[in-house]
């Protein structure tokens, strides 16, 4: 009995513990629903206060407003720049192969257009010839035939029309020749314009031509002269005495020399010796081999003929009478007071 009291009592208040731990979360629930249930809900919130959302929305204009006129005033310095750029690009003057380039594209546009206005009026007047020619063909089936009975009035009417019409087609064949006419005309002015601009052309450059040769015979003669006359004044005193510089040019001396090699360095500098066409001092004077010891003619090395600079084609600097001297494309050392030719450098030039 007693074991049975104690296992009665045991078991009770176990089921009283559970009980108890299962009241206690229920109890937290219900406290947190009406905690919950207190709080006010933000849709509540906001319906409570129904002045805050337009100064939220004013707010948000005045913030754009503002972020609008910080970009416009960003942006205002390049849009001036870019204008004054734009008025100085059209104030500037346009070089002048652009301008002979529009100057061309109107010229072609403008004849373009009185093309088609001839072609126009022509078709307009070809489609008027073709309208009067139907009607003409056409005027037999309308009555009007040399057979048939017309009151006078309709047969003076239909010899005027004819009449108007022969009139017409005569001033347009004329005007077309008139037209014709004027274009050749214009055509066969240019032509001879263009051909007395060049004859002017070709003629001014001989003259000047002439008269630079002219210029140069006399200043060489008087150079010559001078020198004869006062007794080879680069090479010797006039009483006979020489300078010191007035030795015989060695011609070997300097080709073993490596700083004066003048093939290497041609070949990477081609343009350097391509000069250009060589004009000879007389007309009609064709090109000849000339070797060591030939005597030339004053003119063939005159100071428009001298290389003023030898060292820039690798040749020797010279000294006394001698001059390195361009003939054709060979270069040639002459003694200027004698005209011999000491050294000689064929195929120098390209």
């Amino acid at each position: 009995m007693i074991l049975e009291n104690l296992l009665k009592g045991s078991a009770l208040s176990a089921v009283a513990a559970v009980l108890a731990f299962a009241a206690t979360p229920a109890s937290a629930a219900a406290a947190t629903v009406s905690a919950e249930a207190e709080q006010p809900r933000r849709g509540d919130r906001v319906r409570a206060e129904p002045d805050a959302r337009p100064i939220a929305r004013e707010r948000r204009q005045a913030q754009r407003q503002a972020r609008q006129q910080a970009r416009q005033q960003a942006r205002q310095p390049r849009r001036e720049a870019r204008a004054e750029r734009r008025q100085a690009r059209r104030d500037a003057p346009a070089p002048a192969a652009r301008q002979d380039r529009r100057a061309v594209r109107q010229a072609v546009r403008q004849n373009a257009r009185q093309d088609a206005r001839q072609d126009s009026r022509r078709a307009a007047r070809r489609e008027a010839r073709q309208d009067r020619r139907s009607t003409r063909r056409q005027a037999p089936a309308a009555g009007y035939t040399r057979n048939s009975t017309y009151t006078d009035s309709q047969r003076n009417r239909t010899f005027r029309e004819a009449r108007r019409d022969r009139g017409d087609a005569r001033q347009d064949r004329r005007a077309d020749r008139r037209a014709d006419r004027q274009a050749e005309r214009r055509a066969d002015r240019r032509v001879e314009r263009r051909q007395d601009r060049r004859a002017d052309r070709r003629a001014d450059r001989r003259a000047d031509r002439r008269t630079e040769r002219r210029v140069e015979r006399r200043q060489d003669y008087r150079d010559n002269r001078r020198s004869y006359r006062n007794g080879y004044r680069d090479g010797r005193y006039r009483d006979g005495r020489q300078y010191r510089d007035q030795r015989r040019w060695d011609r070997r001396k300097w080709r073993n020399n490596h700083r004066y090699n003048w093939r290497d360095y041609r070949r990477y500098n081609r343009s350097h010796y391509n000069l250009g066409r060589y004009y000879a001092p007389y007309r009609g004077y064709r090109y000849s081999r000339i070797s060591i010891g030939f005597h030339l003619d004053n003119l063939f090395f005159s100071n428009r003929y001298w290389i003023n600079d030898p060292w820039s084609y690798r040749l020797p600097e010279v000294y006394g009478p001698y001059r390195w001297v361009r003939y054709y494309d060979d270069v040639l050392l002459v003694n200027i007071y004698s005209g011999e030719v000491v050294d000689v450098i064929n195929d120098f030039f390209w």
